[in-house]
């Protein structure tokens, strides 16, 4: 393996035969570095380039990230497929913008929270143990929530996107190929992402929801462009018409449910009276279950009504 050095920096840029001042002298001049592919399993001292302004060092064999505090002036740092298991080392790095860890083996995004002007972070398909995912540093998304524009997370066994709402300016998100299936999950961060403008979930089982582009078109007035598909005007008019719609339809439906509900409660106070009738009647079948039957008040001569007990009945008397 090779160690990156400033030495290694002078045969790549064929100064082999030049004075020391004199390479001292070119690499203070150097702001664009690619050193990528180059077996590179560290980064040694190459402080000599002070104002470097974007490192090329992908596809290599590079364990830490370390030896890059003098690069304060450091914009864009490429670092995707090396074999890095920690994000580290980078708080002096106060102008970087762009930075690319793709393809290596990184569990958590941290060691960012000093760092106030990333624009872009890809982090996609890192080397995670099996059944793990990729998580997310609490104290590293808080101080990339104004300056983040571009996310990619693609390939990396997440399973829900909420902690990420607070990333407030996202603008491009790249989350294929993970495990995202709870249209909820989606909705919370579509409110608060309000100037999202392109988004992939391809690969997602989210996907296979039923009315899925549809929700997602309906509940993020912003989006331009979803899994590579253009969101049409006519499609998001279209949409959020008959979403209106169906809010109508169903408000007046349950209007109607509670109106019913009142009519059946307030009518069951008044049922019909059933009817009393001698003791003489005979109903039919049919009419008993619904008939009180009172006895008739005779007049007994065992059992006289009151008031007439000791009573005779007097003959008329002659009116002459």
């Amino acid at each position: 393996m090779v160690r990156l050095t400033t030495d290694l920096i002078a045969r790549c840029l064929g100064h082999r035969n030049r004075r020391e001042e004199d390479l001292g002298q070119h690499l203070r001049k150097i702001t664009h570095l690619n050193l990528s592919d180059k077996n590179l399993d560290a980064i040694g001292d190459i402080s000599l380039c002070r104002n470097l302004r974007v490192l090329y060092l992908y596809d290599n064999q590079i364990s830490q990230i370390q030896n890059l505090g003098f690069a304060s002036h450091l914009t864009h740092l490429y670092l995707q497929n090396n074999c890095i298991s920690c994000i580290e080392n980078l708080s002096s790095l106060k102008k970087l913008e762009k930075l690319y860890l793709g393809g290596n083996s990184i569990a958590v995004v941290e060691g960012l929270d000093q760092l106030q002007e990333i624009r872009e972070l890809h982090i996609e398909s890192q080397h995670l143990p099996l059944g793990e995912k990729l998580l997310f540093d609490p104290g590293s998304l808080r101080s990339l929530a104004k300056s983040l524009s571009v996310l990619n997370i693609s390939n990396n066994n997440i399973d829900e996107l909420e902690e990420l709402a607070v990333l407030e300016n996202l603008s491009h998100l790249r989350a294929a190929d993970n495990q995202l299936q709870h249209m909820k999950d989606l909705e919370v961060v579509l409110n608060k992402w309000t100037k999202l403008c392109s988004m992939d979930l391809t690969g997602n089982p989210i996907c296979h929801k039923p009315k899925y582009r549809d929700r997602i078109v309906v509940q993020s007035q912003t989006l331009e462009y979803l899994d590579g598909k253009e969101i049409k005007d006519m499609e998001r008019v279209f949409l959020m018409n008959w979403k209106a719609s169906r809010a109508v339809r169903k408000k007046s439906k349950g209007r109607m449910t509670n109106e019913h509900a009142d009519y059946l409660h307030f009518s069951a106070g008044f049922e019909t009276p059933r009817p009393i009738l001698p003791s003489n009647y005979s109903p039919s079948l049919t009419e008993k279950t619904n008939i009180l039957i009172l006895p008739e008040m005779h007049k007994d001569r065992r059992n006289p009504l009151p008031g007439t007990v000791g009573k005779k009945n007097k003959p008329e008397e002659n009116s002459g």
